[in-house]
């Protein structure tokens, strides 16, 4: 089984309004997210959550979901809600992917690459790339977990990533969106469907 920890922690400072219940299409910004998991087979779901935990958790009161609350959500870092979402996978779970509360661009298709490429070599860590950026969701096999539930700060997960070069298997994409996420008015404005 593969799971997911959705990183929906922040308090979207710069969007000036938590961006996580910004309509997205006929739900909100992380319910698209939630669908498209779903939609990409993904059932075993752990959302992060910190600010605007009560709401968003309203939001998906309908979704069969997993949350976990971060009390360091604003020290502003992803590495803790991260960390505090892999710890809450419990089962079967051979692997996570690491996903973007506020990406509802990610494609089902890219997910589907992305899981039937660790199906199929088990690879380390596999992650996603659009002309040579590496993009969201990433997927990260569970022996590797302790590892980055062990880093301390300063290190982040790109220092990680770096680190760990060696074991990434890059999926190349044709699409944008891995790189895409929703930091400002502008940012909104630009993708909204």
């Amino acid at each position: 089984m593969i799971s997911a920890v959705i990183l929906a922690a922040g308090q979207s400072i710069r969007m000036g309004q938590p961006k996580m219940l910004l309509p997205w299409g006929q739900m909100t910004v992380i319910e698209k997210v939630i669908s498209t998991l779903l939609e990409a087979g993904i059932d075993d779901l752990h959302v992060v959550t910190g600010g605007n935990h009560l709401e968003i958790e309203g939001a998906l009161s309908r979704y069969r979901v997993n949350f976990t609350f971060n009390p360091d959500y604003t020290d502003g870092e992803m590495l803790s809600s991260v960390k505090i979402g892999l710890k809450s996978i419990t089962g079967e779970s051979e692997a996570a992917l690491i996903v973007l509360g506020d990406q509802p661009q990610i494609e089902s298709q890219v997910i589907e690459m992305i899981t039937e490429r660790y199906l199929s070599t088990h690879d380390k860590i596999i992650v996603p790339s659009f002309q040579m950026h590496r993009g969201h969701p990433w997927l990260i096999e569970k022996r590797l977990w302790k590892d980055v539930i062990e880093l301390k700060p300063p290190h982040t997960l790109r220092d990680y990533l770096v680190k760990n070069q060696a074991l990434i298997s890059y999926i190349n994409v044709e699409t944008p969106s891995i790189i895409q996420d929703l930091d400002t008015p502008q940012d909104y404005q630009l993708h909204r469907p």
